[in-house]
């Protein structure tokens, strides 16, 4: 999202213009890529924020969109000084998130599409989320998607999370793929900043938080759904000719 009076980064989204390069693994971000949480999370994040008498902002915001839960806190602690209870916050905001994802956990779309479209070619796939383990494999199982990743990487297995390439370098590695041959799906900076160093083909979807030219830089591609990263993964054969 462009900052107040700063015009947004407009980048070429068309599955009409863009054909992907062949590859031989897909490896997905979760929150905002997979799954479409980041909106209900930010309203959250507002609402603790208050309650712990504090403002929370967009700039504030956009800024812990792919980050890890030592990041967040390090931002946090950067904007409201070393008093913000972070340790309550993010309890609270945990807890909260829980009940409302309770029973359904929506979905972005095209994920479905597109993970059957890549298990009916036999292309296997990953997830690499900077999330905690329970959380992602909570949220995967609610939107009845879990049996769809042959590998989740999450926070408890990386000693780097985004935007260090690591989570990316491990779930090619746990799927014996060269991270050359892998496609990265992303909606963050970070993400596609950790993606990007690991040498993947790199596709932004953006979410809540928009590119700039440094992170268009660094993407194959950035569309706008995962319907249309699907059309340039497998375009029809008569656009192959």
């Amino acid at each position: 999202m462009a900052k107040p009076g700063e015009l947004p980064y407009i980048a070429p989204m068309s599955s009409e213009r863009v054909t992907l390069k062949p590859f031989s693994a897909a490896i997905f971000d979760m929150d905002g890529t997979i799954l479409d949480t980041e909106y209900v999370f930010k309203s959250i994040v507002f609402e603790v924020t208050a309650e712990l008498g504090y403002e929370m902002t967009d700039a504030v915001h956009r800024s812990m969109v792919g980050s890890s839960h030592e990041m967040t806190n390090k931002l946090l602690v950067e904007a409201y000084g070393v008093t913000f209870p972070y340790a309550m916050f993010d309890e609270k905001c945990r807890f909260i998130m829980r009940e409302r994802m309770q029973g359904d956990v929506p979905v972005k779309p095209g994920a479905r599409e597109f993970l059957a479209a890549l298990k009916a070619r036999g292309i296997p796939t990953a997830i690499a989320t900077s999330s905690r383990k329970a959380h992602a494999v909570l949220h995967l199982g609610t939107a009845r998607l879990l049996d769809m990743f042959d590998t989740i990487v999450t926070r408890d297995d990386v000693l780097h999370p985004k935007p260090h390439p690591e989570p990316y370098l491990t779930a090619a590695a746990r799927l014996g793929i060269a991270p050359a041959d892998c496609l990265a799906l992303e909606d963050s900076h970070a993400g596609v900043r950790a993606a990007h160093a690991a040498g993947m083909q790199t596709v932004m979807v953006p979410d809540l938080v928009d590119p700039n030219d440094e992170i268009a830089g660094l993407c194959a591609a950035v569309m706008e759904s995962l319907h249309a990263v699907r059309a340039a993964a497998f375009p029809p054969l008569r656009e192959q000719a």
